[in-house]
C-alpha cells in the first residue's frame, strides 16, 4: 500500500513555539517533537554544506522508523551548475547524504514538493 509523506521545509523554527512545539521544549528537541506529528521533513543543511555531517546519525536516531528525510539538492548542483558537469561535485554531496540513505531513510522531494 502506497504511503503518503507529509512535512515541511525544515524543523528548527523556534518561532513555532507554543503552537507547534511546547512552550518549553528544548530546540535540540524539536525534530523528536516534530517527528511526533509528522512523518518527513525537507532538510535544509544540504543544500550549502558539504562532505559528512557529524550529526547525520543523529538525525536518524530522533525519530520513528517510519520518518523520513527529503534532502534538498546541493546548490552547486541546482544554482550554479543547473544540473551540468556536476560529476566532480556529486560524490561530495552525496557523502553528506550518506548514512541517511544507508539507512533507507531518504523519500524524493525537491522545491516543487513544497508547493503541493
Amino acid at each position: 500500500m502506497p504511503q503518503l509523506f507529509v512535512g515541511t521545509s525544515g524543523w528548527a523554527y523556534p518561532s513555532w513555539k507554543p503552537d507547534f512545539y511546547p512552550a518549553k521544549l528544548a530546540q535540540k528537541k524539536f525534530l523528536g517533537h516534530y517527528a511526533t506529528q509528522l512523518n518527513t521533513v525537507e532538510v535544509n543543511f544540504t543544500f550549502q554544506a558539504t562532505g559528512k555531517r557529524n550529526d547525520d546519525s543523529e538525525l536518524d536516531r530522533t525519530n520513528p522508523a517510519s520518518f523520513r528525510f527529503g534532502v534538498k539538492a546541493h546548490q552547486v548542483i541546482t544554482h550554479i551548475k543547473r544540473l551540468k558537469g556536476t560529476e566532480e561535485f556529486l560524490p561530495r554531496f552525496l557523502a553528506t547524504i550518506e548514512p541517511l540513505a544507508r539507512a533507507g531513510k531518504l523519500v524524493p522531494c525537491s522545491s516543487s514538493c513544497r508547493r503541493i
